[in-house]
């Protein structure tokens, strides 16, 4: 019971700042002249992508950390203040993102920053920090095979959900990583300060 708490908790933290459903209208946007066969490539090659660039960050991030004497709760307020201006400013952004097509597509933008950037790479160093590596590689495994899926099936969940309702989903994922990085930042200050 207690190992599913712990998935639980640091999969939903990663499910919020992934935010698959939210990129999905953007996702069509970009392949929509692109064969089928092309858009399997680009939807595996940008998990793949995502799933590289979360790992390495998780291993590489806590080395630089030690290097430079940043501790836990330090990056705590930082990715939380970090966090919180990203979930602000998705949830007031009211332009779509413009962005240029070229042939790796699936690296970036989908790979990355789309899957995995800022919030989700902030939010993998602060759950491994209270969690440990493997269930957080874990939950970022599981999270980056429900958004393979919906990616695959991108066209069917934009008619299950519409348009509308992908965009109400969206902001209601940035609320929730705003809420998210609040706690985090409440959290360090806590550790900081020596409050209980």
């Amino acid at each position: 019971m207690e190992i599913l708490n712990t998935v639980l908790l640091t999969f939903i933290p990663l499910f919020v700042a992934i935010d698959a459903p939210g990129i999905l209208p953007l996702y069509i946007s970009l392949v929509e002249s692109v064969p089928d066969k092309e858009r399997k490539h680009i939807a595996r090659q940008s998990v793949i992508t995502a799933f590289l660039v979360g790992t390495l960050f998780l291993f590489l991030g806590n080395f630089i950390f030690s290097l430079l004497g940043i501790k836990l709760e330090d990056f705590m307020i930082a990715g939380g203040i970090l966090l919180l201006i990203l979930s602000i400013s998705d949830i007031l952004r009211v332009k779509e993102k413009e962005l240029t097509i070229s042939d790796t597509l699936g690296v970036v933008p989908i790979g990355t920053p789309l899957l995995a950037g800022p919030a989700t790479l902030t939010t993998l160093i602060i759950l491994a920090g209270n969690y440990g590596y493997p269930i957080v590689i874990f939950s970022l495994s599981l999270n980056l095979l429900i958004a393979w899926v919906m990616l695959e099936k991108a066209e069917f969940v934009i008619k299950v959900m519409g348009i509308h309702g992908i965009k109400a989903f969206a902001k209601v994922m940035a609320l929730l990583l705003s809420a998210i990085a609040v706690s985090l930042i409440k959290k360090g200050l806590t550790k900081i300060l020596g409050v209980t």
